[in-house]
């Protein structure tokens, strides 16, 4: 089945008798999934297909844009990560992605990225006519998770997610793994290697389901580290950088650097970096004094 014959499927139905994969008369919604060939196939899976209890489900979501405004998604996908009945975090059957249509052509620069193009959702319902089910599923969720969740709550606003808490997968790496190289969300997939990560669902990278189901690996390791809240509340942060980013000392650990460079740092503008040199110095039991203003948006590393 083609791309734009896959796009034209957007009104709810039911899978077609004979079924057995998921179960007959259940709705859904066309899902986009890849194989490693990259050839296209429709996973039946629906953001209504479970219904467990939210104190045992968090969504992770990805998202891809058309651009910067507030209605620019152009692609949802979603994995559900839930909490078993032996006290472990697993990954969950439950994913899928829906293109929507922006109400705006696709800037180039993200269809470079994504490689999603306006004829691909000329058909596609609205963000806000598709969001909230997604968001917010039957029996509801502990909290949704992203990579870089800033990102994702720009368009996943309170109205949308009934104000649900988040998890920054990136955020809460960098305070689990410290050890490792780079956090973005493929190398941390390179890296880490986690265990039950089917590759083939997980590419092609930049596309919103194998983004999220990649995602979830990490967010479900995390989970089965330390508790959701402690999950949630360094999510609240900024990131604690485990090296310093860039300049004359990137690459170094903070305890090596001098308490005037720290102070001086601690009064940059990168909400980021400046935590990080104020938690080493209130580490060191130091006076912190912090005046700057934080910019609209953090780096894209």
């Amino acid at each position: 089945m083609s791309l734009k014959a896959m796009v034209g499927q957007q009104a709810l139905r039911r899978i077609p008798a004979g079924d057995a994969s998921v179960g007959l008369s259940r709705p859904l919604i066309g899902s986009i999934v890849f194989s490693f060939s990259h050839v296209l196939t429709l996973e039946r899976l629906s953001p209504f297909m479970t219904s467990l209890p939210q104190d045992f489900r968090v969504r992770v979501i990805d998202l891809e844009t058309a651009g910067n405004g507030r209605n620019d998604v152009c692609e949802i996908g979603w994995q559900d990560v839930a909490l078993g009945a032996e006290g472990r975090w697993r990954i969950e059957p439950e994913r899928g992605a829906l293109l929507i249509n922006p109400g705006r052509p696709i800037a180039v620069e993200t269809m470079a990225i994504h490689h999603i193009i306006d004829e691909d959702v000329v058909t596609s319902p609205y963000w806000r006519e598709v969001a909230p089910s997604i968001l917010r599923p039957d029996g509801g969720v502990k909290a949704l998770a992203a990579h870089r969740a800033a990102f994702e709550q720009r368009y996943c606003t309170p109205s949308l997610t009934g104000g649900v808490g988040w998890i920054c997968t990136w955020k809460c790496s960098m305070r689990l793994w410290p050890h490792l190289s780079s956090f973005s969300n493929q190398m941390l997939r390179y890296q880490r290697m986690p265990e039950g990560l089917v590759r083939e669902i997980g590419l092609p990278a930049h596309r919103a389901m194998p983004d999220a189901y990649v995602t979830a690996h990490h967010l479900r390791d995390m989970l089965n580290e330390v508790p959701i809240e402690r999950l949630i509340a360094w999510s609240l942060e900024p990131g604690l950088l485990p090296r310093v980013p860039s300049g004359a000392e990137r690459g170094k650990t903070w305890d090596r650097l001098s308490v005037e460079l720290l102070g001086e740092l601690s009064r940059g503008r990168d909400p980021d970096i400046r935590f990080s040199a104020e938690t080493e110095l209130r580490r060191r039991g130091e006076q912190v004094l912090s005046t700057a203003v934080e910019p609209l948006q953090g780096r894209l590393l």
